[in-house]
């Protein structure tokens, strides 16, 4: 989910209120930035992943981010919240109905491991593009957990989306009989290599399998990680900072789970830092920096230009995955890739006659729970495109 960040003095951060009025060259600015951001972190991570040598674990890196976006976290409540010392920080962490931050940070740290496996089975091009179900399944879990009414326009956006993801899983299409034909005569090929080859392609169709079913889980945990975030949010007083530090704090437990019991024995044999480049550390401050990027930006970037953005980014890591990983590009994958642009550019646009995107009537909300608020309406839709806060 993203955070709105507005003025309050100088120096000074603070949640909610009125934005400052955005000039041309800050939305520029805003657009370039949450291009990169989006861009760069797919490409290096599938870069991190491909470098020869031994392969650093996923769990200690998200350990390591997580670390990261806990003492940036920390920083930034000291920074906007009025009279704050880390002497009264346990007391606020700590505070009543802590304990339900325990969901969406266990949700969020299994999804990051799954994007390492993800982007680890699949080209940064089709993982940009598929990764995009998350609008998907936050749009429906929000239907759910939140009893949201989505307009005819939202629901058709989704329904491109889906049809767009499913034409960029097509396999690409065979040579025709004859080019084989000719191919086989000219080159004699025996059984062994017949069946060497065989086995290669369904060792990376299964590979691709596994990729896709980890990125589709990563969609589903973050819709329903984020959804659950945004109903803690406005079923409390307790400030979005203190938020972020408890999140960041409480990912830490079933990080550590991760570093210690699942790949317990790898660390033990490898080591913690095996593997680990400059490219992994960029990886990693790339993606714990993802969030105090969008958060300094965010006041600028409406939902149509943060679309604007993921469409821009999914282009750049298609066009690079083809110089920087030999990516070849089919007609599939480039009509299904236009479908989730054109998806994510309607879902983001305001609906004729709203106010809540719901077709001119306000969205429902569930009754225990108050109205919201400026802030919150604006982090609303752009948790469809960043996920979790900083």
């Amino acid at each position: 989910m993203g955070i709105h960040v507005a003025t309050a003095r100088p120096g000074k951060l603070s949640i909610g209120g009125p934005a400052a009025p955005s000039s041309s060259a800050a939305r520029a600015l805003s657009l370039v930035t949450l291009t990169v951001q989006n861009s760069a972190l797919v490409l290096v991570l599938r870069y991190s992943r491909t470098l020869a040598g031994p392969q650093y674990l996923p769990t200690t890196a998200v350990l390591l981010c997580e670390l990261i976006k806990l003492a940036v976290s920390v920083v930034l409540y000291l920074v906007n919240t009025p009279a704050a010392t880390l002497a009264r920080l346990p007391a606020e962490v700590f505070s009543d109905r802590w304990f339900l931050l325990g969901v969406p940070a266990i949700l969020y740290t299994v999804q990051n491991n799954l994007q390492y496996q993800a982007v680890t089975r699949l080209d940064a091009a089709t993982f940009a593009v598929t990764y995009q179900l998350k609008i998907l399944t936050t749009a429906l879990c929000s239907v759910w957990l939140l009893r949201r009414s989505l307009s005819r326009q939202k629901w058709t956006s989704l329904f491109l989306l889906t049809a767009g993801v499913a034409l960029v899983q097509l396999p690409k299409s065979s040579p025709p009989p004859g080019a084989a034909a000719s191919s086989s005569s000219a080159v004699p090929t025996s059984p062994e290599s017949d069946a060497l080859a065989a086995a290669a392609a369904a060792d990376a169709a299964s590979t691709r399998l596994v990729g896709l079913m980890a990125v589709a889980f990563a969609c589903l945990l973050s819709g329903l990680a984020g959804v659950y975030f945004e109903r803690i949010l406005k079923g409390s007083s307790t400030s979005l900072w203190i938020r972020n530090v408890q999140l960041s704090l409480f990912s830490l437990v079933p990080a550590l789970f991760g570093v210690f019991v699942v790949d317990g024995a790898a660390v033990s044999d490898r080591g913690f830092w095996t593997g680990y480049t400059g490219w992994t550390w960029a990886a990693i401050l790339i993606q714990a920096g993802g969030g105090l990027i969008v958060s300094l930006v965010v006041k600028y970037a409406d939902n149509i230009l943060k679309g604007f953005a993921t469409s821009v980014s999914i282009i750049l890591s298609s066009v690079a995955s083809v110089y920087l990983f030999g990516f070849e590009l089919s007609l599939a994958f480039c009509v299904g890739a236009a479908l989730v642009i054109l998806a994510t550019y309607m879902y983001g646009r305001p609906d004729a006659g709203s106010r809540f995107g719901t077709g001119g009537k306000a969205a429902a909300l569930p009754s225990p729970l108050p109205s919201y608020k400026p802030d919150l309406l604006r982090a609303r839709t752009s948790s469809m495109y960043f996920g979790r806060p900083f």
